[in-house]
């Protein structure tokens, strides 16, 4: 008999190239002079995307995690299944390895204090679809966790038409779904792509949504974000935001059909939203452990403070293997938040972005100690603070119908 599985994690996968960079070397645009030779140090090589920072994590977490990804047969594709087997052996089974396409990399730009710089290659992820994901794997897996869909154009081509056939085929196959997004270049195709309208289709067949402020805003609000992009200028995007757009966004993605919605707010914490109980009863094989617990939840649990952080490249993604793997485990809403603020907090450790992730029982401890938080920026007009919890509450929390 074929061996089940916690969770199946789809998508995105990359070769992530990081030189090291001195602090206060150089300025970003000292590094992208034309014409300059810019020395740096060695060079951290990784797998990237949420297949690998999402799901590679989960399994050192203590889940059992197969991975679904696609790749060439060339130098970075080797590469990139090498560095799986190396880090979890027998997870790279799902992937598919095609003759004639070439492997997705990226080099991150990552200068101490400043925010990161990408050069992307899509490659093989570009030509992914329903196709490349088995669905006898998916049929023994308790949860189905798709990510970065506007960095595979063939998931948003056509109003998301792949990325529903996707997820439908998902969740036929009985497994809870969970999906995630990426930020993309507002001048690419996927950044002039009608998001709101691929959402509105797709997520109704999404249970667990995890996207970050910026994307979901710049998908749903994108007045919104143009105005918040123009007052912060140089500065962090998050400075200006409230509560309510933090509210809106979490309703509304609640009312498109999703059962709970994870909002990343960097520093700023992460935002939970949840929907009624009859909802939560409708999910998949990977089950709420107390599906009272979870209904009508609405919290911001502050981001845990980090002493020196080395690099925040995958943190996002590895928040979402905590969260994941505290739903998988029955952990209550405000535990499971917790759990992917550690994680993501262990991320930051490390200039990759698996190495620093710990253990289910490491994380667990770190949890219960409760570590410092980070101040929260982002206003909260109308919220209250669970000064024994370490939580902000949202004013939708435990309306029935809000």
């Amino acid at each position: 008999m074929a061996t089940a599985l916690d969770a199946v994690v789809a998508g995105h996968i990359c070769l992530d190239i990081t030189p090291e960079i001195s602090p206060g070397a150089q300025t970003v645009a000292e590094l992208l002079r034309p014409g300059a030779l810019i020395h740096v140090g060695q060079a951290t090589v990784s797998t990237g995307g949420p297949v690998s920072n999402t799901g590679l994590p989960l399994r050192r977490l203590g889940r059992n995690v197969e991975l679904m990804g696609k790749c060439g047969d060339d130098p970075f594709g080797r590469t990139i299944l090498d560095l799986i087997r190396a880090e979890a052996p027998g997870a790279e089974a799902g992937m598919r390895v095609v003759s004639g396409e070439h492997s997705s990399y990226t080099v991150v730009i990552n200068p101490p204090g400043v925010d990161r710089i990408f050069l992307h290659c899509p490659g093989a992820n570009d030509t992914f679809g329903a196709e490349d994901v088995d669905s006898e794997t998916v049929s023994r897996a308790r949860l189905f966790h798709f990510g970065y869909p506007p960095l595979m154009a063939r998931t948003y081509a056509d109003d998301g038409a792949e990325l529903e056939a996707i997820l439908r085929l998902a969740r036929a196959a009985g497994a809870t779904t969970s999906m995630d997004l990426a930020y993309p270049d507002p001048t690419s195709p996927a950044g002039q792509a009608d998001w709101a309208t691929i959402l509105a289709r797709c997520l109704p067949y999404v249970d667990l949504f995890t996207p970050s402020l910026e994307e979901l805003t710049f998908m749903l609000r994108r007045e919104t974000f143009d105005e918040l992009s123009r007052r912060a200028g140089a500065g962090e995007l998050l400075a200006p935001i409230g509560g309510e757009l933090l509210c809106d966004l979490g309703r509304q993605c609640i009312e498109a059909g999703v059962a709970v919605v994870l909002i990343k707010c960097g520093a700023g914490g992460l935002y939970l939203r949840t929907a009624g109980l009859d909802r939560l009863e409708r999910l998949g094989r990977a089950r709420c452990g107390r599906p009272g617990r979870w209904a009508h939840r609405e919290l911001l649990q502050p981001s845990y403070a980090v002493e020196r952080i080395v690099s925040a490249t995958g943190a996002g993604d590895c928040a979402i293997a905590g969260f994941l793997a505290g739903f998988l485990d029955g952990l209550d809403p405000d535990d499971a938040a917790r759990a992917a603020c550690a994680v993501g907090a262990q991320n930051l450790r490390c200039p990759d972005s698996i190495s620093g992730v710990g253990t289910w029982a490491e994380t667990v401890e770190q949890v219960r100690c409760r570590p410092e938080t980070n101040d929260v920026t982002i206003r909260l007009d109308g919220w209250r603070r669970d000064a024994e919890a370490g939580q902000c509450i949202g004013p939708a929390d435990g309306l029935v119908g809000s």
